[in-house]
């Protein structure tokens, strides 16, 4: 009997162990084909228009590839840019987070290493969708930590699908986000793989994993706050351990370190409020550590004189650490807080008093459309993902929940950080559609093998029955056998009492287990329309999914299209105005336009420029907007002191572009205005209304912006109808004094101007101010005023 029954346990086991392989090589190739599709479903650009860059701040970071690629990593650190911000100047190494560029020109030269012949613009292009299908696969990691394996692969296919990152990833959107949500996802997962281990080899990649974070996007705060967070719930609700030291202590000591090699960071990842909350945690859990050591090692009794001990010296140094930064701080008039923290923690704050981070359209709040647009269907799984992270509670499925509350906070003040929301909403949905999957094929199971126990048996059934019996007695009888001789002796016997306690907790358990199996199994009708209507629920997410990669998201900023009855237009407008510029100005010239197309006009035209979208100057970027804001003449002095030679402007109301520059208008009022106290915004407005039509003020009528914008404009249809704004325009027949109009792109959206030189001085005029008398003196000398009032 011994020899049988060897072999079908190893069977058996031969059995779980294909079963295993099999299921492993399976999740591998699911992980590969979720790979590839987080990769295609971002090509729609190029394929629909061509491989180029996007938006406004990814040529900033094209161009400073292309330095990196060209001069090394020793001149790009030490790279002093002359051609942006007019005189000023900008040091990029010491103000640029440099995670993106390092990435994307190690890509490049270890392609050209394996003589792979890539352009700088090519690897540009595609880093975001690659590094989405890594942060896809960081999802899995993350969520298999938390609930398993299917959950893990639930969420890594819903991420690579969802609106929110591909909006922000498709290929040639190469911006900071493109490999700073990998970082984010991936240093997550490390956190919680340590967590569930306390190892500290986890420990310490995960503070590497922070550090990348920290050179790729400004929001690594997010990570450094929302991780104390977690740490300081688990002491609250008693869970600590010495995993949760372990996950949390090297990050904050290792992590701040290499955070303060970043250049642009610095000294910051100390001396800033948002990075105090982790120190404040930090001497928290050290606290709470010691207690738990004493406790350990003292008597009850004198356990309670340390802990007073203990307690009261912990108070003192917390209270001596709050003191010290609050003192720190003190100097500051934003309290040590940046001022897009301070948008974050006080929605209105911007708006009130920092007006160029108001202006931006990613810092505006989001409508409710737009979660619906980004997150689609996935709203509606979040809350059964939120209860499935409850039954059991973990710290991994608690960081998951606070994930995503912090998450929702944020993407609610800012529609920017609808990117952060983007994975914790496909962590949660994740979850829940495993969790409904796995009870929906549970209960059809459970059903079917009900349906076929009920069936009539035959005379054959009887005895297979019969046999089927014995079997399984004859196998419970040897389990017993095999559990008997298993056992080893006990020293001690235990007691009477205690055996029956064992006995009492041995039968409870599978009687719960089969309770809770009970409860869990729905009908047969039921578990199939639970699963018809999830899977129909999945092909409405996959068809928004890609409508929005191929037609919301695909389309360049500088390259537009529009449908008509005609056709398909193309607009080009930008590159030809860049073009332009490149081919008719000096290379010395210095362009000024409002802040958001400074970027593109240094990369595609390899102009100086005054302002670009760097904005770290206020006063700089007050003055173009003053200037844009004043009379002609007024401007031209303004423009000239800057050595400016040309003036470029966005105007959209010949084809209906909505995103030029008369719409952006008011703001530059508003920045002008909060520097240089003359620019004042009820003298642009009628009535509290913004017009252009004839009920405009004088003050709009006449100022540069507006006559740059419709200089000619009415021989264009001969009213001089705006298509944006709806009607006729106010001020249609006048002439440029101190500009010229030197190139008018095809659809009229971008308009160049020239500073027409100073008029020389005539004799007559300077005899007549001699020979005057002495109050036109003083008028000629009234004439010298300064340019900035």
């Amino acid at each position: 009997m011994a020899e049988p029954e060897s072999s079908t346990a190893a069977a058996g086991a031969g059995g779980s162990r294909l079963r295993n392989a099999f299921g492993g090589v399976l999740c591998a190739f699911t992980l590969l084909l979720i790979g590839v599709l987080a990769f295609s479903i971002r090509l729609f650009s190029v394929i629909k228009y061509e491989s180029v860059i996007h938006e406004f701040d990814p040529y900033f970071n094209y161009r400073v590839t292309q330095f990196l690629s060209k001069n090394g990593i020793y001149e790009f650190w030490n790279w002093f840019d002359d051609r942006t911000w007019y005189p000023l100047g900008r040091v990029i190494g010491g103000t640029v987070y440099p995670g993106l560029t390092l990435t994307a020109g190690t890509i490049w030269w270890f392609v050209n290493s394996l003589n792979i012949p890539l352009s700088v613009e090519t690897v540009c292009v595609f880093t975001a969708p690659i590094f989405s299908a890594n942060a896809s696969w960081a999802t899995y990691l993350l969520t298999k930590e938390a609930k398993g394996t299917g959950a893990g692969l639930m969420a890594a296919a819903i991420l690579a699908m969802v609106p929110s990152y591909i909006s922000r990833s498709v290929a040639g959107s190469y911006d900071n986000e493109a490999v700073a949500i990998f970082a984010l996802i991936f240093t997550f997962y490390l956190y919680v793989k340590t967590l569930n281990t306390g190892s500290l080899f986890y420990a310490t990649l995960n503070a590497l994993s922070y550090f990348y974070m920290v050179c790729s996007w400004g929001g690594y705060t997010f990570i450094i706050n929302l991780i104390p967070m977690h740490v300081l719930l688990c002491i609250v609700t008693g869970r600590y351990s010495s995993r949760l030291y372990i996950a949390y202590a090297p990050l904050v000591i290792l992590g701040t370190l290499l955070a303060a090699l970043v250049p642009v960071v610095g000294f910051n990842a100390v001396m800033t409020s948002e990075h105090f909350a982790s120190f404040l945690v930090f001497i928290i859990l050290h606290v709470v550590a010691l207690v738990y050591y004493i406790k350990g090692l003292l008597t009850p009794r004198l356990f309670k004189v340390a802990m007073t001990l203990v307690i009261s010296v912990g108070l003192a140094v917390c209270f001596a650490v709050v003191a010290i930064l609050v003192a720190l701080v003190a100097s500051s008039p934003t309290k040590g807080w940046s001022g897009r923290s301070l948008s974050l923690l006080d929605p209105t704050y911007a708006s009130k008093y920092i007006p160029i981070i108001a202006s931006v359209s990613e810092h505006q709040p989001p409508t409710w459309p737009s979660y619906f647009m980004d997150i689609n269907v996935l709203a509606f799984l979040v809350p059964a993902g939120i209860i499935s992270c409850f039954l059991p509670l973990s710290d991994a499925s608690s960081f998951v929940v606070l994930y995503l509350v912090t998450a929702v906070y944020f993407s609610g003040v800012m529609v920017r950080l609808m990117l952060v929301l983007a994975p914790a909403a496909c962590i949660l949905s994740g979850i829940a559609l495993s969790e409904a999957f796995n009870v929906l094929t549970r209960s059809i199971k459970c059903q079917l093998a009900k349906l076929f126990d009920d069936s009539p048996a035959a005379s054959g059934d009887s005895s297979a029955e019969s046999s089927s019996a014995s079997t399984a007695s004859a196998n419970s009888a040897k389990n017993e056998n095999r559990s008997e001789k298993n056992e080893t002796a006990p020293k001690e016997k235990p007691s009477k009492k205690n055996r029956k306690k064992e006995k009492e907790v041995t039968e409870s358990v599978p009687a719960k287990h089969k309770k809770e199996k009970k409860l869990l199994v729905l009908p047969m009708e039921a578990s199939v329309m639970g699963i018809l209507l999830l899977i129909v629920l999945g092909g409405f997410y996959v068809v928004h999914c890609v409508w929005a990669a191929a037609e919301a998201y695909s389309a360049p900023s500088i390259v537009l299209t529009s449908r008509s009855r005609e056709g398909l237009h193309v607009f080009d407008d930008f590159r030809e105005a860049y073009a332009w510029l490149s081919h008719n100005t000096d290379v010395d010239d210095k362009v000024a336009s409002w802040w958001d197309y400074g970027y593109q006009t240094t990369a595609m035209a390899n102009r100086t420029v005054i302002v670009d979208n760097n904005t770290w100057n206020n006063t700089h970027i007050a003055t173009v907007g003053t200037a844009m804001s004043s009379p002609e003449k007024a401007a031209w002095e303004i423009f000239n002191s800057l050595d400016v030679k040309y003036v470029l402007v966005v105007f959209g109301g010949l084809v209906g572009y909505p995103s030029d520059d008369i719409n952006k208008f008011l703001w530059m009022v508003r920045i002008g205005g909060g520097v240089f106290p003359h620019i004042k915004e009820p003298d642009y407005l009628r009535d509290g209304n913004y017009r252009v039509d004839a009920q405009a003020t004088p003050t709009m009528l006449n100022c540069l912006m507006y006559k740059l914008c419709y200089y000619r404009f009415v021989e264009t249809d001969g009213k001089g109808f705006d298509r944006v704004r709806g009607y006729e325009i106010g001020k249609k027949h006048f002439k440029l004094t101190h500009f010229e109009e030197v190139f008018t792109t095809h659809h009229w959206m971008v308009r160049i101007y020239k500073l027409k030189p100073q008029k020389n001085r005539v004799r007559g005029k300077l005899k007549k101010l001699k020979s005057g008398s002495k109050t036109s003196s003083t008028i000629a000398a009234g004439r010298k005023k300064n340019p900035w009032q």
